[in-house]
């Protein structure tokens, strides 16, 4: 246990698995000791765990659903890391949390989505950290908004935690169907951006919300140069008190495992290095020729912008809007380009044509 406190995140990785990323896995919830000793020992059994994760305490979105079985699950997991060697992590919310996992030796803690969105409730944990020596991971809030997560990691480490990584669950958002959590990818690859010393890892057990989808998402967070996964596994998924729909057995997990396809980060072949050099020359090329008509786009729309003003005509014209929406589409789809990327992208750029024009037709 010392040894695994003493190593940064970063070096966990390095000792477990080399290039390949670290895996956290484990109950969504700890239920009874039998469960959580029999999971532990199936998930040492696999010889792919390297952190052994279980709820304790369970925010729940509506009271009267399982909270989790609280401080008396703590013991459990003493004894599962004793049995198997396997460090282990929980969730914490409050100061008394922080407290009692610590009492109880717990390896690594993590902060929850719930818990990431309100900055006096992470502040409240980091003010229980003060002088503690523990990995901590943060897990995004739930709704997309990087400066909360930002906040989040600045006050733990204000606190004095050095050994701080990131887990990306995905966020809420309207209307989403197809995952749990909307990946928001690009939002996850912003936060890597900006905190490249910083661990990252993927949570698709929170992001997919059922197992059938776990694959192509945990494969993904893998392509996208990952750290690690944290995927919740249960000897009875289908039996869990908690989100049983998105566990997966250990001997699955193992499964998934061996099917994704480990990618490196780079290689050591001047051919490949020139030949990739060569390619990123010329999106640069074409990234300056993009800024350039962007720019030459705007000034156009200036131009109309003073026509409309000279004319008393409000700014947005709702047909002319549909209209180059609907030739983007039909000239999109002949280069290879998806509706949704279309529609985001035109969403900007006639949102900065507004901003553009209602400069003119205010100044």
């Amino acid at each position: 246990m010392e040894a695994t406190n003493a190593a940064t995140l970063k070096e966990v990785v390095q000792q477990k698995w080399g290039k390949r990323p670290l895996i956290i896995a484990g109950p969504c919830s700890a239920e009874t000791e039998e469960q959580v000793l029999q999971t532990a020992t199936e998930l040492h059994k696999t010889g792919k765990v390297d952190i052994m994760r279980a709820g304790i305490w369970k925010p729940r979105t509506r009271p009267g659903s399982f909270e989790g079985i609280g401080t008396k699950g703590l013991p459990w997991l003493q004894q599962a890391r004793k049995i198997t060697g396997i460090p282990v992590a929980v969730e914490v919310a409050t100061a008394k949390q922080v407290e009692d996992a610590l009492h109880f030796d717990v390896d690594v803690l993590w902060i929850g989505a719930r818990t990431t969105v309100n900055p006096f409730s992470v502040q409240e944990v980091a003010d229980a950290l003060r002088g503690v020596n523990v990995p901590v991971l943060i897990k995004n809030p739930i709704n997309p908004d990087l400066e909360l997560w930002l906040g989040a990691v600045e006050r733990i480490a204000k606190a004095g935690i050095n050994q701080i990584g990131l887990i990306h669950r995905g966020f809420s958002s309207y209307g989403n169907t197809e995952y749990r959590n909307a990946p928001m990818w690009h939002l996850a690859i912003e936060m890597k951006r900006r905190n490249p010393e910083l661990m990252i890892i993927n949570d698709p057990s929170h992001i997919c919300g059922r197992r059938d989808i776990l694959q192509d998402v945990m494969q993904k967070a893998i392509d996208l140069d990952y750290d690690g996964l944290i995927i919740e596994s249960h000897i009875d998924p289908d039996n869990a008190w908690s989100d049983a729909k998105q566990q997966v057995t250990p001997a699955k997990l193992a499964e998934m495992l061996d099917n994704i396809t480990w990618r490196k980060e780079d290689v050591a072949s001047e051919e490949y290095h020139a030949a990739l050099e060569k390619l990123r020359q010329q999106i640069n090329h074409l990234d300056d020729e993009l800024m350039q008509i962007l720019g030459q786009r705007m000034k156009v729309a200036e131009k109309i912008g003073q026509y409309k003003k000279d004319n008393n005509i409000t700014i947005l014209q709702t047909n002319r809007w549909n209209e180059i929406l609907e030739r983007a589409f039909a000239k999109g789809e002949k280069q290879g380009l998806s509706k949704e990327f279309i529609t985001k992208y035109f969403d900007a750029v006639h949102m900065e044509s507004i901003n553009h024009q209602n400069r003119i037709m205010n100044s």
